[in-house]
């Protein structure tokens, strides 16, 4: 085993992993009776304090991935724990981030963003000061009584970043969260989303389509084969931080380990794309 960053890395370390998943499979059973294989033989483990982005073929499982950690979908066979301990249901050390929207539209921001820590029993006036400062901390000041509708894509998205990490959580579920913006503000949220973890000691699993955006933001990336997804190789990405990702995607040995990964990505796309086409 050399210590090339992209080599396929070894996923024993010191101390207990914040997520490990060990030889999972998950079967759903389909509206027709029969049995789907999402997951198959799936094995990782993050440490606490790393950031992890996992690509792969669209509908190969990375979704399902997340609900496994989360605790909101049971593996059919193999192992999920979280800090050491196996997953049994929601747990609140964890924060999960949707692709869409979850903001609720009847409540303004700072209602929004309030709301985890009164449901968690927080005094209100506490509840509200910390709501405030983490309202500040995603550039959102000034806000605080707008309502979803009233906001951008973007704006929507510190806010529901602030919902998140008011929580506290250990570890920071991340679904897609910044596909549906234009370019010029993914890059701006990828800035923020690096500036708000960098003040945490938050575990990271972070799904996306875009290898660029998954290198820029991780300390390493997962590639997941088509479906049934396993693990087809871990690439360890040795850009110092802080990170710039305006510029760092210029970076040569960005465009290194861009190379490397995509010949490993490619490859599974290509049988996902033939599979579909094959099915239409």
């Amino acid at each position: 085993m050399t210590n090339t960053s992209t080599t396929l890395q070894s996923e024993s370390g010191l101390g207990t992993p914040a997520i490990e998943l060990r030889n999972v499979t998950k079967r759903f059973q389909t509206p027709n009776g029969q049995a789907y294989t999402a997951l198959r033989d799936l094995s990782l483990s993050v440490k606490p304090g790393e950031f992890c982005a996992v690509v792969g073929p669209t509908g190969c499982g990375k979704s399902t991935t997340l609900g496994l950690i989360s605790g909101l979908e049971k593996p059919s066979i193999g192992e999920v724990e979280v800090m050491g301990n196996p997953v049994q249901g929601i747990d609140p050390r964890i924060g999960y981030v949707f692709q869409s929207d979850a903001v609720f539209p009847w409540k303004n921001v700072l209602r929004n963003v309030v709301t985890g820590p009164l449901f968690r029993g927080v005094p209100k006036a506490e509840a509200f000061e910390r709501a405030r400062d983490w309202i500040a901390r995603v550039g959102l000041s000034g806000f605080e009584d707008r309502y979803p509708h009233q906001l951008s894509g973007g704006m929507r998205k510190r806010v529901a970043l602030a919902q998140t990490l008011i929580n506290e959580p250990q570890i920071i579920l991340m679904d897609e969260p910044f596909s549906a913006l234009d370019v010029q503000t993914r890059i701006l949220m990828e800035d923020e989303l690096l500036s708000l973890w960098s003040a945490t000691s938050a575990s990271v699993v972070f799904v996306t389509h875009d290898l660029e955006e998954a290198i820029s933001l991780a300390d390493k990336v997962c590639v997941l084969t088509a479906g049934p997804a396993t693990v087809k190789g871990i690439y360890t990405i040795d850009l110092p931080r802080p990170r710039n990702l305006t510029e760092i995607r210029f970076d040569p040995h960005f465009v290194h380990l861009y190379k490397e990964i995509w010949e490993a990505l490619r490859n599974e796309v290509v049988i996902s794309y033939e599979r579909n086409k094959q099915k239409a």
